[in-house]
């Protein structure tokens, strides 16, 4: 089986180096960055410089390919309109034109949810996001659905606040410890383990998924819980609560996560890894 990832950054690298170790699959990987080259080449056939609008660079890579991870973030002077919008507007028509991809897969976010004071959302739940970024995350999505046919299927994962290998809580968390946080803590997190992205992404793939899935742990822990957790465990000064000050997080849900696990998927990280 031929896959190319497009965007392999720490989730699409992770994904290679598992279907490497695992699979026979030759494996195409993109990114935007030279200096990654060298690293990308272990654990992919092949490796290519390619931004996101250049169509023709995209249509080799992804000629006679059998599976797409779109895996894209922005960085540095990156904009979010062209790491995730130009992307997928130039990634579509290829799609559409191209007859031996039979599936995409994209890893996408569950801040497209928007702020929902904590109230339960689903695959269903219509999309408020609440500023700018999850504006063009949800536009990106609607592009991407837009590629589905009958002989390709379009499978959306709304990944949680990603953590694992090198990206541990306690590193995400580290210049909060001891610091003064508007609002009062309550609002609601929803955390994924880089274990079960990849093994979640093999898996929508064993079962050829189709559509959107919420792919987020169990925990649901409010900020509060999870930074006094990480507190209590890592020795770290304790987080004041002022709510007085107005947050500024945008987005606020507890997130479902039935869907996929009534399609057959099973946790390795049900609950936070601290």
């Amino acid at each position: 089986m031929n896959i190319a990832i497009i965007g392999c950054g720490y989730v699409g690298y992770a994904v290679a180096k598992y279907w490497k170790e695992n699979s026979d699959f030759a494996i195409t990987a993109t990114t935007t960055t030279p200096t990654r080259v060298a690293t990308l080449q272990e654990v992919a056939q092949k490796v290519e410089i390619v931004k996101g609008s250049d169509t023709q660079a995209l249509k080799s890579v992804l000629q006679n390919q059998d599976v797409v991870l779109l895996s894209v973030g922005a960085k540095g002077s990156d904009t979010y309109e062209d790491t995730y919008v130009t992307t997928a507007e130039t990634i579509v028509p290829i799609l559409q034109q191209t007859t031996t991809v039979k599936q995409l897969i994209y890893t996408a976010s569950y801040s497209v949810y928007g702020d929902r004071n904590g109230d339960w959302v689903d695959e269903e739940t219509p999309t408020v996001p609440s500023n700018n970024s999850g504006e063009i995350l949800n536009k990106t999505e609607q592009i991407l659905l837009s590629a589905s046919s009958a002989s390709l299927g379009v499978c959306i994962l709304r990944l949680g606040g990603i953590y694992g290998e090198g990206r541990e809580l306690v590193k995400i968390f580290n210049r909060t410890f001891g610091k003064t946080r508007p609002g009062n803590g309550e609002d609601t997190t929803n955390w994924v383990h880089l274990d079960d992205i990849v093994s979640a992404i093999e898996f929508a793939r064993q079962q050829q998924l189709q559509g959107i899935y919420n792919l987020v742990d169990d925990a649901h822990l409010t900020v509060r819980e999870l930074i006094d957790n990480l507190s209590k465990n890592y020795n770290k000064p304790d987080v004041i609560w002022d709510p007085s000050q107005t947050k500024s997080r945008p987005y606020n849900a507890k997130v479902s996560n039935e869907k996929i696990k009534q399609a057959g998927y099973q946790f390795i990280h049900p609950q936070i890894i601290f």
